[in-house]
């Protein structure tokens, strides 16, 4: 008997096939069981009729408990009653094993209770599609970088200075080296990439320790982050509308099903095509004081909000979502003060006081997905800005290398994995984005 799998079904109305899989719910009307069948791919609706199999089938049916594995064999129907449903009219049952009592039942649970047995949480339908999700947005997001000439250049975890200082990264004794850091960011290792092959990205595992405990943060996540030779900051936003239209049209067309079982509006993500909204941060502030949202601080005697929007100041999750409010697709902030972006952006060669990044806000209030910039291509201003920021000289040394031998215009981003999956699936946390959530209060399972 041919064997097959659950989204592949259509392909089969009318012939007998096996699938191997398990229980995942199961419902009797007297002399019929409706029994739930899942494999990875989907899920589909098993039709017993006690008439029609042998007895031992329908006792053995009758047996199963919630994730038993097993492999059924019967006929591919469709539904009746609803279009493009198919059921499985079964005749034989294989049981492989007898799952012991379940602890995630079809009643509601608390979240702690779900991440506490995330390993087996991700078995739920909502979850498992999210997950098939976040595997098109990182495929596609592979595709595009291939198709346009991008090489994938991997880049050490393990490193021995920062990005963007220390305070925010995890250390370990590396040998009889002294300190290491686990790597928030590949992109210092990129750009060399890009020196050497011109268009160069890289894709792993970040991790920030950073405690902070809103719905959009995890300390360790997947960063996209490309470098191109030869582009300047116009060049780079220009890519990242590209790219990002590219990633959310795909999984639209490729995931319908996905989304549709975890209840996304669509039609958000159908307004997602270049040209995007280019708004300089001068252009932010405007907004923000038109709307009179402030900057809160907290200070000993509580919370402060100052009013105007003080100049300098990077955006939080208020002034983000009031932002995106004036728009139906993410927008561009572009030209930042320098003071609140990282010491390897490059300075405007007009104005000093900005920096030439960019940061990509998603709509709907999901916030940034993309920062960006145009590097300092400059080895005394590199220099400078690496002493103004106090990070060690002498670690930096290869990366002003970079400056030294045939320095270019170079320009890069870092688009966020689980934040593009929790914007795309419209959740409301970003611990579902992940397979396995790692925040300052969990790192189990």
């Amino acid at each position: 008997m041919e064997r097959v799998y659950i989204n592949k079904i259509s392909d089969y109305v009318d012939k007998d096939v096996t699938i191997h899989g398990w229980l995942y719910n199961i419902r009797s009307s007297g002399k019929l069981m409706f029994p739930e069948l899942r494999d990875g791919t989907g899920i589909i609706q098993g039709v017993v009729v006690k008439s029609v199999v042998p007895e031992k089938v329908w006792e053995d049916f009758s047996k199963l408990t919630q994730e038993s594995s097993l492999k059924v064999t019967g006929t591919v129907t469709k539904h009746p009653k609803k279009e493009k449903v198919y059921e499985l009219q079964i005749k034989d049952l294989e049981t492989i094993n007898i799952s012991e009592p379940y602890p995630i039942t079809p009643k509601e649970h608390g979240v702690e209770f779900l991440m506490d047995r995330r390993h087996l949480w991700i078995r739920s339908s909502k979850q498992a599609a999210i997950l098939r999700i976040r595997n098109e947005i990182i495929q596609s997001v592979r595709d595009y970088m291939y198709n346009n000439g991008f090489i994938l250049f991997d880049t050490p975890i393990f490193t021995p200075n920062a990005c963007e200082g220390t305070s925010t990264l995890f250390a370990t004794d590396y040998f009889d080296l002294g300190k290491a850091y686990l790597s928030q960011s590949g992109q210092l290792y990129a750009e060399a990439g890009a020196m050497a092959l011109g268009k160069v990205y890289t894709l792993g595992p970040t991790f920030r320790a950073e405690n902070s405990m809103t719905r959009r943060h995890i300390t360790e996540f997947w960063m996209m982050e490309p470098e191109m030779a030869f582009y300047d900051i116009d060049d780079d936003m220009d890519l990242i509308e590209d790219f990002l239209e590219y990633v959310v049209q795909r999984v639209l067309k490729n995931c319908k099903d996905e989304l549709e079982q975890i209840g996304r509006d669509v039609s958000a993500l159908e307004k997602v095509k270049k040209p995007f909204p280019r708004v300089t941060y001068d252009q932010a502030i405007e907004i923000l004081n038109k709307k009179d949202i402030p900057l809160i601080r907290m200070t000993e005697k509580g919370e402060e909000q100052i009013r105007p929007f003080p100049w300098g100041e990077d955006f939080g999750a208020p002034q983000e979502e009031a932002i995106v409010e004036e728009f139906d697709k993410p927008v561009m902030v572009h030209r930042w003060p320098a003071e609140a972006k990282s010491f390897y952006m490059k300075r405007d060669p007009e104005n000093p006081k900005i920096a030439l990044g960019v940061d990509v806000l998603a709509p709907e209030g999901f916030g940034e997905i993309i920062g960006g910039s145009q590097r300092e291509d400059n080895f005394d201003e590199l220099e400078k800005r690496i002493k103004e920021h106090n990070l060690p000289l002498e670690e930096f040394q290869w990366y002003l290398d970079l400056r030294r031998f045939g320095s270019v215009p170079h320009s890069g981003f870092g688009l966020g994995i689980e934040r593009t999956v929790n914007w795309i699936c419209n959740l409301d946390h970003i611990r579902e984005a992940i397979p396995f959530a790692r925040r300052p209060n969990r790192i189990r399972p």
